[in-house]
C-alpha cells in the first residue's frame, strides 16, 4: 500500500521526512526548477544497511578511519535531497529548492549538469541486493508528490544515476525492480 506525502514546494520541504540539513548544497543556477527525478542506491560500507554512516557522510561527519572502504571515499563531500532507508524511513537532507550534490557529471537527454534541475533520491541499497518491500512501498507516494509539487517532472523525468552517469555509475542497479515502480505509478505514466 502506497503512503501518502506532502510537499511544500515554496519551502521545498516534505512533511514526514526527517530534517538533516547537510552542508553539500547550493542554491540553484538562476530560473532552474525540479524538472528530473534521480534514483540512486547507496549503503556504507558497502552492503551494510541500517548505520548512521550514510547520514555521517552526507552531513561531512563520517569517522574515515572507521572501516577500510572509507579511505576510499576519504573527503568526499556528497549529499542527495532525500535518503529512503530499508524500513521506509524518509531523511531529508537538502531542500527541494536548492542544489544537492548527488549526480556528479552527468547529462540527462542532452542536458549536462542534472544536479543544476534534479531531485535526488538515496535508497539505502546496492546494485545487487533486492530493494526491501517497505522501500517499494513508500517511494510511489513520495514520487507522485513531488511530481504534484513540481509539474515539470513526470514519470518520464525519472531516472538511474547510472541512466546520467554510464559507465561513471551503476545504481540503483539491476536489483532495483522498475518494473514494479512503473506498475505503481499506473497512472501517472
Amino acid at each position: 500500500m502506497a503512503r501518502d506525502y506532502t510537499v511544500n514546494p515554496q519551502a521545498g520541504l516534505i512533511e514526514s521526512a526527517r530534517l538533516c540539513l547537510s552542508p553539500n548544497r547550493d542554491a540553484r543556477p538562476v530560473g532552474a526548477v525540479p524538472g528530473l527525478i534521480l534514483l540512486h542506491g547507496i549503503s556504507l560500507p558497502p552492503g551494510s544497511f541500517g548505520g548512521a554512516e550514510i547520514e555521517a557522510l552526507f552531513l561531512n561527519r563520517l569517522d574515515w578511519d572507521a572501516h577500510p572502504y572509507f579511505g576510499e571515499i576519504r573527503g568526499l563531500q556528497v549529499s542527495a535531497h532525500l535518503l529512503l532507508r530499508r524500513d521506509g524511513a524518509l531523511l531529508q537532507f537538502v531542500p527541494f529548492t536548492e542544489r544537492a550534490w548527488h549526480a556528479g557529471d552527468s547529462s540527462f537527454r542532452g542536458k549536462s549538469r542534472c544536479n543544476d534541475y534534479s531531485i535526488g533520491i538515496e535508497l539505502e541499497g546496492e546494485d545487487d541486493t533486492p530493494y526491501d518491500e517497505r522501500q517499494y512501498q513508500a517511494l510511489p507516494g513520495l514520487l507522485i508528490a513531488l511530481m504534484n509539487a513540481y509539474p515539470d517532472i513526470s514519470a518520464r523525468e525519472i531516472a538511474a544515476h547510472s541512466d546520467v552517469a554510464p559507465g561513471r555509475k551503476t545504481d540503483p542497479g539491476p536489483a532495483f525492480d522498475w518494473l514494479r515502480l512503473y506498475d505503481a505509478l499506473g497512472d501517472q505514466l
